[in-house]
C-alpha cells in the first residue's frame, strides 16, 4: 500500500491527462481529498452534488462517469442536490437551511457530504459553505478547506476535467486498498 501523498505526486507526473499544474496545487488538494475520501468509504456517507448554473456541465460530466459501468467497481453514493431540491439557489433563510438539513438527516442516516463545484457567491453555494465536511471547489474565493480556482481562468474547464480525473483515480485506488488516505 502506497503513501498517499507520494500516490499523488507520482499520478500527477505519470498521467498525461492530469495537467503538471496539480503538482504545484498538491497540498492544497491532498488534506480535502482525504477528508472526502474517509467520509465516504470509511463511514459510508452520501455525497451530494451540487455545481452553480455555468457548470452544469460538470455535473452531468460526473455522472456519466462516477458510477460508469466500465469503472468495474461497486456503485457508489454519489447524487444530484439539484433533484431533490429544485430551488437551491433560493435557499436563503436559516429555517430554510434547517429544514434541508433535517430532511437530509432523515434521508441519509449514514450522514451525507456536499461536493461544491463553482462561484462561492452563487446562492447555490450557500448550504454546502456551511455544512461540515464539504468537499468545495470554489471559483474567486480563497477559502480555508477549499480547493479554489478563478473563474477567468481560459483553461478552467480542462482543470475541472482534470481535477476530476484525479479525483476519480485517487477515489479508485482508496476503494481497492492501494493507498491509505486517512495516515
Amino acid at each position: 500500500m502506497q503513501e498517499f501523498t507520494n500516490w499523488t505526486v507520482k499520478t500527477i507526473r505519470e498521467d498525461k491527462y492530469i495537467g503538471s499544474w496539480m503538482e504545484e496545487r498538491k497540498f492544497d488538494w491532498i488534506p480535502i481529498v482525504a477528508k472526502t475520501l474517509t467520509n465516504i468509504i470509511d463511514k459510508g456517507k452520501s455525497v451530494l452534488i451540487v455545481t452553480d448554473d455555468d457548470r452544469d456541465w460538470f455535473l452531468h460530466y460526473i455522472f456519466s462517469k462516477i458510477n460508469s459501468p466500465k469503472n468495474n467497481r461497486p456503485l457508489l453514493p454519489f447524487y444530484d442536490f439539484k433533484s431533490m431540491i429544485q430551488h437551491t439557489h433560493k435557499l436563503t433563510s436559516d429555517d430554510d437551511m434547517e429544514l434541508i438539513k433535517d430532511m437530509l438527516e432523515i434521508s441519509f442516516p449514514n450522514g451525507y457530504i456536499f461536493w461544491y463545484i463553482g462561484r462561492s457567491q452563487s446562492g447555490k453555494a450557500i448550504l454546502p459553505k456551511v455544512s461540515y465536511n464539504s468537499f468545495l471547489w470554489l471559483f474567486d474565493e480563497d477559502a480555508q478547506n477549499s480547493f479554489n480556482l478563478k473563474s477567468n481562468d481560459e483553461t478552467l474547464d480542462m482543470k475541472l476535467l482534470q481535477l476530476y480525473r484525479l479525483f476519480d483515480k485517487t477515489l479508485e485506488a482508496t476503494l481497492f486498498s492501494q493507498i491509505e488516505v486517512d495516515k
